[in-house]
């Protein structure tokens, strides 16, 4: 039976009403974090942890890094929001994908970086005793929830820890994420973030010219 990924958040928020559980929130990048900080942040106590080796060049890793603490600094929240950086390893990115560089966006090439991330974020979440940990990324069209849930699921119980479901497309999740990066003025870019998907998306572009 197909889970719904709403329900289970809302049965866990539920629990928060009148103790906020401390959440480690995996964020891909600001305008994607938006609307899942201004929702969560009213039930949990949330540590973003800004962990994405995938991300190529250098400066553009660095510029989406320093939006989000700008987001963080400016957004007012029910609840405290703190701030973790990860490392930059894009060596870990690459050993990560070894052999799935050309296949498409969406694709096992995906499915690999965002075990490399989940899994990352489940450790961090047990180090810190933290009582649940979850991704921004499911608020993408182009991310499928099934597939982030499964492999957050699976890192939760490799280390012991708690995976909060989502899927931050529903209620629409993604169209007031728009509207959150228009009134704080965030940089939205036009790829995922590694090479690999620039490359496609610029090829998609010169396609439609």
């Amino acid at each position: 039976m197909k889970i719904n990924y709403q329900k289970e958040l809302e049965k866990v928020i539920e629990k928060c009403k009148d103790s906020p559980k401390r959440l480690l929130l995996h964020v891909c990048c600001a305008p994607c974090s938006s609307y899942v900080l201004e929702y969560l942040s009213q039930y949990f106590e949330i540590t973003v942890f800004y962990y994405n080796p995938n991300i190529e060049p250098k400066n553009e890793f660095d510029f989406r890094k320093a939006e989000e603490r700008r987001l963080i600094a400016g957004m007012k929240t029910k609840h405290p929001v703190h701030f973790i950086g990860g490392e930059y390893k894009p060596e870990d990115f690459h050993a990560a994908i070894k052999g799935y560089e050309d296949t498409f966006e969406g694709g096992e090439r995906c499915r690999r970086c965002f075990k490399l991330r989940l899994y990352k974020t489940a450790q961090l979440c047990k180090n810190e005793n933290f009582d649940y940990f979850t991704t921004t990324l499911s608020i993408s069209p182009l991310k499928n929830a099934d597939t982030l849930n499964d492999i957050g699921l699976a890192a939760a119980k490799a280390h012991g820890v708690c995976w909060l479901y989502s899927d931050f497309k529903k209620k629409g999740g993604y169209l007031r994420s728009i509207e959150l990066s228009k009134q704080y003025s965030l940089y939205r870019q036009n790829y995922c973030g590694c090479a690999y998907s620039k490359a496609e998306r610029e090829l998609l572009q010169s396609g439609n010219k």
